[in-house]
């Protein structure tokens, strides 16, 4: 299995993208930066899309993929609580801002939509997906995603404290987790649904006690204005857990 970060940012500039990871080329997981990172033919590759939840930085490119499909000539699947797919129909898929590509083109839509169900294994093509549910300003889900030779990694999406609560529900290789601000902005983090080098260290600790190992860890969703401090206090946090910690970037390839 490979996990290429498209998007390691919740803020966008020339030198960063907003969240969007790879699976094998071919399963997209939150959808940020999805045709800003891809030539058409990866997107053309690209066959279903997870979403965490419906902020702008994790959907933004379901809409711009969705009409490089009626180009492709294909149709791509998305994934997602039903609350989250009816805000992306509502507000953006709308008929206003964009077409409604669920039913456009009418011979082939470039988008069909599911529901997925929490704590339930769900077949995504080939891949068994496991949807928990997080603490975040909207409702918001994680993922474990596993692949048929037993490979797995949790992408958490956007979380603030309380992500231990998933943790007796899965057994992941590598963790990759929302970190968005440094530790002296805690009081704006907890209320936003965000996490910090310390508030990420008690949700690790949890899932040492709970899981008796803890895997690598990689480190998204950062704000650049604070980028340099939070390596900082992740290196000293990974240091204190004996555990390697990494800050993601766009490009970077992960392999289980």
């Amino acid at each position: 299995m490979e996990i290429r970060i498209l998007g390691a940012h919740n803020v966008e500039s020339v030198n960063t993208r907003l969240t969007s990871l790879l699976v094998d080329g071919v399963l997209a997981v939150d959808a940020g930066a999805l045709t800003s990172s891809l030539t058409f033919p990866e997107q053309e590759k690209i066959s279903s899309i997870l979403l965490t939840h419906c902020h702008y930085d994790h959907v933004r490119d379901v809409a711009a993929i969705a009409l490089n499909n009626t180009y492709f000539r294909k149709t791509v699947k998305v994934y997602s609580q039903a609350s989250t797919l009816e805000a992306l129909s509502n507000n953006i898929l709308n008929g206003i801002i964009y077409p409604d590509f669920t039913e456009k083109p009418s011979e082939r839509p470039s988008l069909k939509f599911y529901s997925l169900e929490l704590y339930k294994d769900t077949d995504v093509d080939g891949y068994k997906v496991m949807a928990l549910p997080e603490k975040h300003a909207v409702p918001a889900v994680g993922y474990q995603i596993s692949s048929k030779d037993g490979k797995s990694f949790f992408y958490s999406g956007d979380t603030g404290p309380g992500l231990s609560s998933c943790w007796a529900h899965i057994s992941p290789q590598l963790l990759i987790i929302d970190l968005t601000l440094a530790n002296g902005l805690e009081e704006h983090a907890i209320p936003a649904g965000h996490l910090t080098p310390a508030l990420l260290s008690e949700e690790l600790a949890a899932f040492k006690k709970v899981k008796g190992y803890l895997p690598p860890v990689v480190v998204i969703h950062i704000t650049s204005m604070f980028e340099a401090q939070i390596k900082r206090e992740v290196a000293e946090l990974a240091e204190s857990l004996g555990t390697k910690i990494t800050v993601g970037h766009e490009g970077m390839r992960l392999k289980l």
